[in-house]
């Protein structure tokens, strides 16, 4: 299996030379080069995501380094529970917030870093990743002790939760935050700058962590897999999803597991009030916008990423749409969901029930698999004065409190990053 870029200017390269990486050399992102086809049969003696992952993984990393670790990859990465929650008779829910940082990030992270351990390269990685939240503070403890990389998380200025600051400014040790005096644009469009720079990619050894990295995407394509199986398995019938979205990279996700014949149907995308996503699968133009401030600033994005491997097969936009929720709408689902389902949801996750109580007529009676990405302690700030009650803490985050904090502040300049590294 070989991966290219999405510009087509860059040689076709294994998937850890995709992973090393991160972006191509002509400043695209790398996709397969084909999508593995398999039938429900190929995985009827798997019991467990890490097995499932692993045959569904196994077939983009034929013929690489990595490709006998890649069982062992798996059921390192993903040891903890992936339930699914049956909420009304046409919804259901998949908890994606059981992990270490409470972000289904944890999912693509802790695979990065399974994979960065066990390639070996003469001098260490220095790995960069840009969040609007979540993404850095998964990296960051996934990363905490590396042997084989030190991070440098870039995050916006007083556009994260208190508790999603100090996710990405505590791990100390190989790990340095840098808080960006503007938004999640601006710290993409940096990671992306150095990236292109060859003086700076060459004396830093750099590499990337956001869902640029087919190393985030590829495993998130799992717990899609893994559902869809259970529930034709259950039922007879494909599934159908709700992904609350920003970057575009978990929605990726289900697209390459769907084109790679897994009984997934209908995909819904649910973004904010930035709606630059939702525009285009109106009128058919992406033009990128100044990210707005939401509720669910994890998809505070007006420029995704992942957009440019969407736009690359046609297929994908089949049986695929859009929705874009206002922070009001957001509000009145936390509220309504409490109230007649005693459940407590994080902003994003309110997003994506919206969506679900907003489907068009001719999808609204399938069944549902709303994805829930975050556990709403990480947004109690929002939540708590809404539901009226106080949200108990993961048993994951009990500690995080008690973790010193320290950042660095920069400016949205290529030289002021430059200058850190």
């Amino acid at each position: 299996m070989k991966f290219i870029s999405t510009r087509n200017q860059a040689e076709p390269v294994t998937a850890s030379q995709a992973i090393l990486a991160g972006i191509a050399p002509d400043g695209g992102l790398y996709v397969p080069q084909s999508f593995p086809q398999f039938t429900i049969d190929d995985f009827s003696g798997e019991q467990n995501l890490s097995a499932i992952a692993a045959k569904l993984l196994g077939k983009f990393f034929v013929d690489d380094q990595l490709a006998e670790e890649l069982p062992q990859i798996c059921q390192n990465a993903f040891d903890f529970p992936v339930p699914v929650k049956k909420l009304d008779d046409g919804l259901s829910v998949l908890e994606l917030f059981h992990g270490p940082t409470a972000a289904f990030k944890d999912f693509g992270a802790r695979f990065l870093a399974q994979c960065f351990d066990r390639i070996a390269t003469e001098k260490k990685r220095t790995i960069l990743v840009a969040t609007s939240g979540d993404t850095g503070g998964a990296v960051g403890c996934a990363f905490e002790h590396s042997s084989s990389a030190k991070v440098v998380i870039l995050y916006p200025k007083g556009r994260v939760s208190p508790l999603q600051q100090q996710q990405l400014t505590c791990w100390g040790d190989n790990v340095t935050a840098l808080q960006v005096d503007g938004d999640f644009d601006d710290c993409q469009r940096l990671v992306k700058a150095v990236f292109v720079d060859e003086s700076l990619q060459e004396k830093h050894n750099l590499a990337s962590a956001n869902s640029i990295n087919i190393a985030r995407l590829l495993p998130q394509m799992s717990y899609y897999a893994d559902t869809a199986l259970r529930h034709f398995k259950a039922s007879g019938q494909v599934a159908n999803f709700i992904i609350p979205t920003g970057n575009m990279g978990n929605g990726m996700a289900c697209l390459w597991a769907r084109a790679c014949g897994l009984p997934i149907g209908e995909i819904v995308f649910a973004s904010n009030a930035n709606h630059a996503l939702f525009d285009y699968f109106a009128a058919g133009i992406m033009k990128s916008q100044p990210s707005i401030t939401t509720l669910a600033n994890a998809m505070d994005v007006g420029n995704p990423s992942n957009f440019e491997r969407f736009v690359m097969d046609q297929a994908f936009a089949k049986n695929t749409s859009c929705q874009t929720i206002s922070d009001q709408q957001i509000k009145q689902s936390i509220i309504s969901v409490f109230n007649q389902y005693e459940q407590i949801w994080c902003p994003h996750t309110a997003c994506g029930f919206v969506a679900w109580q907003n489907l068009p007529e001719e999808i609204s009676s399938l069944h549902w698999h709303l994805v829930a990405t975050a556990d709403a302690y990480k947004f109690k700030e929002i939540v708590e004065p809404l539901i009226g009650e106080v949200i108990s803490t993961p048993a994951s985050l009990l500690n995080l409190q008690d973790r010193s904090s320290s950042f660095t502040s920069i400016k949205p300049q290529l030289s002021a990053l430059a200058e850190v590294l």
